[in-house]
């Protein structure tokens, strides 16, 4: 498997792409022969396969064009609360991995730990994404940000809620009446997004749910057994992609 790089469309001219700085020191450490392949990503759906231009530092010449084969049909993304410790890292990695279009953080009523330093935070699971969808061959970097409240997150993925072509989803593990295979199995075949929302380690609490069911987002179980704040999101995500085709 060919390493991977990306970059932006704007650094593309020609039969050329300019490196960045970081991506430049990477293939030094890695020393790659000047006859060495290596594919740089526009994020926008194109892979380059390029090799090192002669005498140029920092400039990849590009051998070939192709499409990007690592982007799902359906974009979904995942809303987790904040988790202590390392969990969102491991949330975050595996997300990315799965097909995730983007990943947004918020604080519920429950969470066990918010970070004092979100930005902070947000740069490293940005990193962690920029690093998983290299070794996975996205086609893009998924987004990690941060909306802060539950109920901005609801009333976000409720304005969607009128196309044809999105689904949301909130799971709850005191949900009994809707499975998700029952969600799956009824989804249009016209979708094209899904919003995934699931809690904290505390799960949310009773009000919670219920802002969200007057909303009208759906609120489904993922069976009988407790998932950790970590495993929820993951499971959800592979569910979709394995029902729509995506793995």
């Amino acid at each position: 498997m060919m390493i991977r790089f990306f970059t932006k469309p704007k650094n593309i001219s020609g039969n050329n792409i300019k490196l960045s700085h970081d991506d430049s020191e990477h293939i030094r450490s890695l020393r790659l022969r000047p006859d060495e392949l290596f594919v740089v990503c526009d994020q926008c759906g194109k892979d380059y396969i390029c090799k090192l231009a002669k005498d140029s530092r920092g400039l990849a010449q590009i051998v070939e064009r192709r499409e990007s084969c690592g982007e799902p049909s359906v974009k979904c993304t995942v809303y987790m609360a904040y988790s202590k410790g390392d969990r969102l890292d491991y949330a975050v990695q595996k997300s990315v991995e799965l097909g995730a279009f983007e990943i947004v953080l918020f604080e519920s009523k429950r969470c066990v730990a918010v970070p004092s330093n979100i930005p902070k935070k947000i740069e490293r699971l940005q990193r962690i994404s920029l690093e998983t969808a290299k070794q996975a061959d996205r086609g893009i970097v998924p987004t990690v940000s941060d909306d802060t409240v539950f109920s901005n997150i609801i009333d976000t993925v409720s304005t969607g809620l009128h196309r044809t072509d999105f689904e949301s989803l909130l799971f709850y593990e005191d949900e009994t009446n809707l499975h998700l295979k029952t969600v799956l199995d009824e989804l249009s075949p016209n979708i094209d997004s899904i919003a995934i929302i699931t809690g904290p380690e505390g799960g949310f609490e009773a009000s919670e749910i219920k802002y969200a069911k007057t909303k009208g987002i759906p609120v489904v179980s993922l069976g009988t057994r407790i998932l950790r704040s970590e495993t929820a999101p993951v499971v959800a995500l592979s569910a979709i992609m394995y029902h729509t085709g995506n793995l």
